[in-house]
């Protein structure tokens, strides 16, 4: 397909988004850029950007007939599982072909004491019935069932100041990655935090409290990827150039 042609939808909230956005607007793609609108300050893409749902399968479909999308890239944080099942459906229903740029999952190393569990309801299972104090990295979405456990102690790192907590139940830190191992060590050390929870999102950007939980020899919970239906996937932004046919820099 000549570039000229190329119309994409990029589905966008993670670095590798980003920096795809960036290649794309390098190349002069006609590309437009999606945030689900999770955070109140999303980072200003060189794309045009639009920001919000599509109101379901139904309604992502509509878009991209007119909108004249004709190639969806789904470079969405591996926890979207609805996003990218809805984009899954949408594409077969508009004959759309799509593709999926996934950062590859972490995998334990000599010297990690993780326990995987399935879910969030598992995490929470998963914590000792004794007062621990938790740095709770899984973001703002899922915070309820944790601060149900009223005898824990609990660090969030969050993007937006969502919420507050009194100093006997934890603290927020207002942050956003990429992460460092110093810094991760530190907050981990400043806060005497003795479990870490955190998603199976991969990446380089946040593996920094991986790293530095291993050094420090702390017991990580770490919530696998939910389950999304099958599509061709990628690694790389290299990789999705080379499938619309573009040029990288």
């Amino acid at each position: 397909m000549a570039r000229g042609s190329l119309r994409v939808l990029l589905l966008g909230g993670t670095t590798e988004a980003s920096r795809l956005a960036q290649a794309l607007a390098q190349a002069g793609v006609d590309a437009v850029f999606s945030y689900a609108g999770r955070t109140d300050a999303p980072i200003a893409q060189p794309l045009p950007t639009r920001v919000g749902g599509f109101g379901g399968v139904a309604g992502l479909q509509a878009f991209l007939q007119a909108e004249r999308i004709n190639h969806v890239v789904d470079a969405t944080h591996p926890f979207a599982a609805q996003m990218s099942s809805n984009v899954v459906q949408a594409c077969a229903a508009a004959g759309v072909p799509l593709l999926a740029l996934e950062r590859p999952a972490w995998q334990a190393q000599t010297g990690d004491v993780w326990t995987l569990v399935a879910d969030m309801a598992a995490a929470v299972q998963a914590l000792p019935a004794e007062p621990a104090r938790v740095f709770l990295a899984i973001g703002k979405q899922n915070l309820a069932p944790f601060l149900a456990c009223s005898q824990h102690w609990y660090l969030l790192r969050l993007v937006d100041p969502v919420l507050d907590l009194p100093a006997e139940r934890g603290h927020v830190v207002l942050d956003r990655g990429p992460f460092t191992l110093q810094g991760d060590s530190a907050l981990l050390q400043a806060h005497g935090i003795t479990h870490i929870v955190a998603k199976n999102s991969g990446g380089a950007g946040a593996e920094a409290k991986l790293v530095a939980a291993r050094e420090l020899s702390l017991p990580v919970i770490l919530i696998d990827r939910p389950h999304i239906p099958s599509r061709p996937t990628v690694g790389s932004e290299p990789e999705v150039l080379r499938w619309l046919g573009v040029s990288g820099h």
